[in-house]
Order: structure tokens, then C-alpha cells, then sequence
């Protein structure tokens, strides 16, 4: 005898149990499914342990520079197992953490692999056995996974995924991270404060690609610094595996093929969405590449099937699908019947990203490039940290923050900021774009002093030649 919902949830990442946590608020009776652990990816094996990583590793860094800080610490040294456990250790805090919210919000978790079986029906296999489960409606939030190079893929020995790089039985002493987007940066940056002699190699013209050309310059000048080798427009043609380390034979931005040896390998090329085996193809969703094609709300083509996260158009960011988890929650509810509810379309030009290496990188809309491009006359002011009292007090004086804004419109187009707690700050910016605001409202908005927050300020007054501590 199948269960009936009136959602079921497949998939319990940041999408899929944010939006079984909203349906459960609206009154729905709610399921989700579950293959590994509730929390997916992000809350396992994601964003929540690499920024314990990260973390230990910003910790090491400034007890080895203690001295600028009229401090003495001595004979500091990493243990790499000790770093790892207490990254497992706040992954698992997390997990419990979610288990808690299914049990407080009374909805029914089923651990197992789902698979679809027609309309509003979905099939089950876990340890104890196979159930079918019935549900009005169903969510698609099962995620993805790291993709893999095809001449090489990923042992969990010399070759490492990003699942890999977070539990390492040994340091890598020589080591090469293949893709400079934020999961490639971040763990760069951390081997790199560890100790390990880091290479980083882009195909593409700059690292950290999406941001702003000015952050890609600024990032790679310190990375640079720090003691990383950052080759762009080069790729890697071929990897050699053996018991003892990797040979790679990269292909310069001359053309050249140089070879070198490696311990390891970090792959971090990409995704790869897990829609695969789940019947999709058998109720005619339609998908390019096993991206799920959805409109603003997250509905497919297919009445009842709703799609959130890493299986749906990018970006692919763990609050971009929370966002989609609740935008797809009420809109069922709404479609059910609940007439207090009121969705609103996901518009991703208001999403920021974040990257958290050292220094931080984050942003929101627009690069300067795009907003040209865009057909925009754009007005443009940066401020540095250097700039900043509270930057200096804090030992952190490298950095800048950008914003874009429309010449004609004063609309705030974008901002771009690398630094310390930049992560933090972004929301100011974001909070700016979803209430429309112009360059007006920002100059007129009292910030607190001394704060890191008031080089948003001065970059907004920077835009209109106003700027007031440079």
C-alpha cells in the first residue's frame, strides 16, 4: 500500500529540505528522500565543512604572523588529522541539526534512492526494501556531483574530487588544482596556508572567471604572493597516475607542453547534475545536458514535477536553491489552494556568490564588462581597504570594493569586492538590488564607524567623484 503526500521531496540538501521545511509551515503533508545524509552535499560534504577547513587554515595563518600583531607564538605547526576531525565534527553538529527540523516539523524522512513512476509517483529503495510513495506533488532536488576529467578520473588516492580534498590521509607536499572557480580557489588557498607548494592551472584567460576583472587581477597578484603558481590559458592534456605521485603535462598560454610531478591532483572543472536513473526521460522532462528546464517558480514541463538546486540553471549555489526551495513550496500551496501565500519569480541577477578564500571574493549582479555590454553607461567607483581604519586596526589592508552603477538611472548594477569579510558584507549590497535602490539612497544611508561596511560607502561616493578618504 503506497503512502499518499501532498508533497514529496526528492533529495535533502539545501533546496530539497528548505523545501520540505516550507511546505511542512503551510500546512502540507510533506515527505522527503534521502539517499547518504539529510543536509545532501552542502551540509556533508560542501560548503559547511571546507569553511571549517578554511577556517583552521585563516587560524594557522595568523598565528604565523603573529608578530605584526606584537604577539609571539612558537614552534606552530598544522595536525592535519585534528583539522579534518573537527571539520567532520561541525558537518555532523549540522546533520543532527537537520535531522532535528524533520522531526520538528513533523515531516516523514525516507532514507533510500527515489525513482520516478509516473505522475506523482515515486518508488523508493532503501534498507528496508521497496515502498511506493503517492504525493500531489514532487520536488527534484537531488543535486550533482563533481565532474570528473576523462582521461583521468579521480581515485581518492593521487587524483581528488573536492569530497576527497576534505578528508586527506596525508598533506599533499607538491599540488596541483585543475580549475580556478570557487571550490578550485578555495581549496588552493588552504593546502597553500597548510604548507603544500600549490599550482593552479585555468584554461581560461584570468582565475575566478565570473567576477569582475579587476577582482581576477587583484586575487591573482595575492595568491601570487602567498607562494601559489597560477598558469591561465592553459590546460591540462594529460595525466600519468602512479603509486608515488603525478606527472602532468601541461599546455601553456604559448602553446608549449611542459611536464611536471605532483603528489596530488585536485580536479575542480565543474558539475555534473545527479538526474540520471531517476525517470525523468520516461515522463518526458525536458532537460539539456541533465539540466532540468524550469520557469521562475521551478515547475518543468510536466504537471506536478518541480525541479530546485544544481539540477535546475544556474548559478549553482546552495542559497540560490534554498531560495528555489521556498519560491516551489509556496507556489504548490498556493496551486493547492492556500490563497495567503504569495510566490515571487526567482530573479538571479540579486544572487551573490562567495568565495572563501584568503583574501574573500564576493559580488552580486553585474561585472563592469557585463553591464557595458548590457548596452548600459555605466558609472564606476572603487575604494580601498588601505583606506580603511577599521581594514588597518585589523591588520588587513589589502583589497578593494567596487560598485556599478546605471549613469542615467543612479540603479545600483552590481558590486565586487575582495578582502577580509568581504563573505559578510556582499549582503548589504544584495539587500541594495532586491529594493531597487539607486545611488541616492546608499550616499544617503548612515554607516557605522569603524566598520569594514564604510568602504561601501566610499565606493558608492567614489562612483559620483565623491569619495571621502582618498
Amino acid at each position: 500500500m503506497s503512502e499518499q503526500y501532498d508533497v514529496i521531496v526528492l533529495g535533502s540538501g539545501p533546496g530539497g529540505y528548505v523545501a520540505a521545511i516550507r511546505c511542512a509551515q503551510l500546512g502540507l503533508k510533506t515527505a522527503i528522500v534521502e539517499r547518504e545524509n539529510l543536509g545532501g552535499i552542502c551540509l556533508n560534504w560542501g560548503c559547511i565543512p571546507t569553511k571549517a577547513l578554511l577556517r583552521s587554515a585563516e587560524v594557522l595563518h595568523n598565528m604565523k604572523h603573529a608578530a605584526a600583531y606584537g604577539l609571539a607564538a612558537d614552534n606552530i605547526r598544522a595536525d592535519l588529522d585534528a583539522v579534518v576531525k573537527r571539520s567532520r565534527g561541525v558537518a555532523k553538529q549540522l546533520n543532527q541539526g537537520v535531522t532535528h527540523l524533520m522531526k520538528k516539523n513533523k515531516i516523514t524522512v525516507h532514507m533510500g534512492t527515489g525513482v520516478l513512476k509516473g505522475a506523482g509517483k515515486l518508488e523508493v529503495t532503501g534498507d528496508k526494501g521497496t515502498e511506493t510513495l503517492t504525493a500531489k506533488h514532487i520536488i527534484v532536488a537531488t543535486g550533482a556531483r563533481a565532474r570528473d576529467l576523462p582521461f583521468a578520473p579521480a581515485d581518492g588516492k593521487r587524483v581528488w574530487t573536492y569530497r576527497h580534498a576534505m578528508v586527506p590521509q596525508e598533506l599533499p607536499s607538491k599540488l596541483l588544482v585543475i580549475g580556478s572557480g570557487a571550490i578550485g580557489i578555495e581549496f588552493a588557498s588552504f593546502y597553500n596556508d597548510m604548507g603544500s607548494e600549490v599550482t593552479v592551472v585555468e584554461m581560461m584567460d584570468r582565475i575566478v572567471p565570473v567576477e569582475d576583472a579587476d577582482v581576477s587581477a587583484f586575487l591573482e597578484k595575492a595568491l601570487v604572493k602567498q607562494g601559489m603558481t597560477i598558469m591561465t590559458g592553459a590546460g591540462v592534456e594529460k595525466l600519468d597516475v602512479t603509486a608515488s605521485g603525478v606527472q602532468a603535462a601541461i599546455k601553456g598560454k604559448d602553446g608549449k607542453v611542459v611536464t611536471s610531478d605532483f603528489s596530488h591532483v585536485i580536479v575542480a572543472v565543474g558539475i555534473v547534475p545527479n538526474t540520471e536513473n531517476i525517470g525523468l526521460e520516461a515522463l518526458g522532462v525536458k532537460a539539456e545536458r541533465g539540466i532540468i528546464a524550469i520557469d521562475d517558480h521551478g515547475r518543468t514541463n510536466v504537471k506536478g514535477l518541480w525541479a530546485i538546486g544544481d539540477v535546475t540553471p544556474g548559478p549553482w549555489l546552495a542559497h540560490k536553491a534554498s531560495h528555489e526551495g521556498v519560491i516551489a513550496a509556496e507556489s504548490i500551496a498556493k496551486e493547492l489552494g492556500n490563497k495567503d501565500v504569495h510566490p515571487h519569480a526567482m530573479d538571479r541577477r540579486n544572487i551573490p556568490g562567495c568565495t572563501y578564500c584568503h583574501p574573500q571574493v564576493a559580488s552580486v549582479g553585474l561585472t563592469e564588462a557585463k553591464a557595458k555590454e548590457a548596452g548600459h553607461e555605466v558609472k564606476a567607483g572603487t575604494f580601498p581597504f588601505i583606506g580603511n581604519g577599521k581594514a588597518i586596526a585589523l591588520g588587513e589592508p589589502e583589497g578593494f570594493i567596487k560598485t556599478v552603477f546605471d549613469a542615467k538611472t543612479g540603479e545600483l548594477l552590481g558590486a565586487h569586492m575582495v578582502g577580509a569579510e568581504v563573505t559578510e558584507l556582499i549582503q548589504g549590497y544584495v539587500v541594495g538590488k532586491t529594493l531597487e535602490t539607486t545611488e541616492a539612497e546608499l550616499m544617503a544611508t548612515v554607516f557605522p564607524h569603524p566598520t569594514l561596511s564604510e568602504m561601501m560607502h566610499e565606493s558608492v561616493l567614489a562612483a559620483y567623484g565623491r569619495a571621502l578618504h582618498i
